[in-house]
């Protein structure tokens, strides 16, 4: 079992100088190391914001600073804990910290005031991954689904399940312990359906995953196009800033340029690629090999298409393989701001089975025409989903939808068991691992290994 009964100390906040710095310390030493830094400090005053001033321990003045003393249980650790903030130069800050390990507390490893607050009871484990997911944040939307998690959202939604799978556990080892209340034809089939509607609601959870790991990991974007088609200035409006050169000549994007961006709340990894023609070029070619290469990796393909010209043979070859690529892919109209001689109909008749109104976006890289209705609506347009409004619990981590698959494929196993007519000791020990399986998301029931795995994503001061 893990056990926290030293005090550890770690510097917070972001490496370099700045206006403040925040030293952390948890664990039963903390306040007494508080007083020997700052000697006039009031330890009755709990909860509470007190200026101070620092001295080593040969009386030599270090900082003033403000010190907050957080008396367990009622801490973010739930140990005593103390916070000092101060000027953040990484002198004074490397300072204080090395001062508080000489007077007995020991280096802090990553994430462990946090896994310090989920042994104590502070928050389970699904809170705990919360709280990297919101530092991890890039968006707003993952703000605000970390946000949720972290007030115990996904907690909320398995615990009904977890209680009503234990009521169905104990109805089952108690027809094992009399003989005499053997389960009926009548009593299995209301069993298994208690369970399906259980199975139903994991399930819808389970599915939730693909939607989550975007959300929490991103896109993928290609973008491709016949060369001159304005590819590097519709990456440029994405990114909102020059970071593909532009220019008339084709062919001047010779290798794929990739950048960050937001689409929708979403993160986005932009991948700007050569325009792909037939030339013998070599250094082109290689270019060209690396677009297709793009469009095998990415999550989803947006070939752009100049307006202002007519169809032509470049262009619907790489149609053609946008369909046959295994991703996603749109169609973007560009050049809104000129005469358009290519319509939505015109890229819909070349293969009405993939290509719809809903896979088509009409803009301008020049104007930004229709750019913010695709920022709106092209993510959620491939996974059916709305973005701004969605309010289902969904699963972010890949830990938890591997629990939460296992958990579904043991209670199917359960059910199963119960209709074949095997005996309830069978079904029981499926749906005991399934219940062991939900107990690891939230940390109930886990093993030391996989804590250890989990925080150590994490960084140290959290």
């Amino acid at each position: 079992m893990l056990l926290f009964d030293d005090t550890i100390a770690a510097i917070s906040t972001p490496l370099g100088r700045g206006g403040i710095g925040v030293i952390r310390l948890s664990g039963p030493d903390s306040i007494k190391i508080l007083v020997k830094l700052a000697p006039k400090v009031n330890t009755q005053a709990t909860q509470k914001a007190q200026l101070v001033d620092i001295y080593d321990p040969k009386g030599n003045f270090l900082d003033q600073g403000i010190a907050i003393y957080f008396q367990k249980p009622k801490s973010y650790t739930g140990q005593d804990v103390v916070e000092i903030s101060c000027h953040g130069s990484p002198f004074i800050l490397s300072k204080i910290l090395e001062l508080c390990f000489q007077l007995g507390a020991r280096s802090a490893t990553p994430g462990e005031f946090t896994m310090r607050a989920f042994i104590s009871g502070r928050i389970d484990l699904t809170q705990a991954e919360a709280v990297r997911d919101l530092i991890d944040a890039q968006t707003e939307y993952q703000t605000r689904l970390a946000s949720r998690q972290l007030k115990g959202e996904l907690s909320r939604y398995l615990q009904p399940i977890k209680t009503a799978l234990l009521e169905i556990i104990v109805h089952l080892e108690s027809a094992v312990e009399f003989v005499e209340e053997n389960l009926n034809t009548d009593s299995i089939e209301t069993l298994a359906k208690h369970l399906a509607e259980l199975v139903k609601r994991l399930k819808r959870l389970a599915d939730s995953y693909q939607f989550g790991r975007v959300v929490r990991s991103g896109v993928k974007l290609a973008i491709v196009g016949r060369p001159n088609v304005g590819k590097s200035s519709f990456f440029n409006t994405l990114l909102q800033k020059d970071r593909a050169i532009v220019t008339e000549i084709p062919g001047t994007t010779r290798d794929s340029l990739m950048e960050q961006a937001s689409i929708g709340g979403i993160p986005v990894h932009l991948i700007d690629t050569a325009g792909i023609r037939q030339t013998s070029d070599i250094v082109e070619k290689m270019g060209i090999e690396r677009s297709y290469n793009a469009m095998v990796d990415a999550d989803l393909v947006l070939q752009l298409i100049d307006g202002s010209e007519e169809l032509d043979s470049e262009d619907i070859n790489l149609l053609i393989k946008c369909i046959d690529n295994p991703a996603p892919f749109a169609l973007i109209i560009n050049k809104a701001d000129l005469e358009q001689k290519v319509k939505s109909q015109d890229l819909i008749k070349q293969n009405p089975e993939k290509i719809t109104e809903k896979n088509i976006f009409i803009v301008s890289a020049k104007t930004c025409q229709g750019i913010d209705e695709l920022q709106k609506n092209l993510i959620s347009n491939f996974f059916q989903k709305d973005f701004s409004s969605q309010e289902d619990t969904l699963i972010l981590d890949a830990r938890h939808f591997s629990l939460i698959s296992d958990t579904i494929q043991e209670l199917d196993e359960g059910v199963s068991r119960l209709k074949e007519g095997y005996s309830e000791e069978v079904a029981l020990c499926h749906l005991h691992l399934a219940l062991k399986k939900l107990g690891e998301i939230t940390g109930e029931t886990t093993i030391e290994d996989i804590l250890g795995q989990i925080f150590a994503t994490f960084c140290i001061g959290k």
